[in-house]
């Protein structure tokens, strides 16, 4: 498929268990029925978030295998171009505060319509060429409505974002980035 006289880019993502049981079971899970497969309840939500304007990758297609009482599951979705990890983004040089504060703005915007992302990390946030905020990997992703769950996502990526600069001193994160990245959180919730 084209677009213009640039090919579009599509990627494939196989849905892989994490954490303890991924270590026992890979890529395997509970069969409950078509409509609650990974794949397919990721590709709704990626549809309505899309048409939303929100930047997120577009789904293209999803399919799930069953196998008996289990299944596995793979989606695929229009790549993004020239975006990068927030982990490698602030890895290659500091950023200044309006990039902190516009990448809380964003993440704010994304909760204001109520999307909450299970693993929002330094990995899972992707900053394209003008320095815009993207979100991927919607695996167990839902819409919700105003609540805790909103202060947890933020706590779960700035646990990331410590661990990353532990792991990397080249990281250039510090906790004014954060405070900066809180500030325009909350000035994007107040004008909202």
């Amino acid at each position: 498929m084209y677009v213009g006289n640039i090919p579009r880019q599509f990627v494939l993502r196989h849905f892989m268990r994490g954490g303890l049981i991924g270590k026992l079971v890979r890529d395997r899970y509970a069969w409950t029925g078509e409509d609650n497969t990974r794949s397919f309840v990721e590709w709704r939500l990626l549809a309505k978030l899309a048409v939303n304007n929100l930047r997120v990758p577009r789904p293209a297609a999803a399919r799930y295998r069953r196998h008996g009482l289990t299944y596995t599951a793979d989606i695929i979705t229009v790549r993004i171009p020239e975006v990068h990890p927030l982990s490698q983004y602030i890895a290659l040089r500091s950023r200044d505060e309006a990039f902190w504060h516009a990448t809380g703005a964003a993440i704010r915007e994304f909760h204001s319509c109520g999307v909450y992302h299970a693993d929002m990390n330094a990995y899972n946030l992707q900053i394209d060429r003008a320095g815009r905020l993207w979100m991927l990997d919607f695996d167990r992703g839902r819409l919700l409505p105003p609540g805790a769950w909103q202060q947890k996502t933020l706590g779960r990526l700035h646990r990331s974002l410590v661990k990353i600069k532990t792991l990397d001193p080249r990281v250039h994160f510090d906790e004014g980035n954060w405070e900066t990245l809180l500030e325009g959180y909350f000035s994007e919730s107040r004008s909202a």
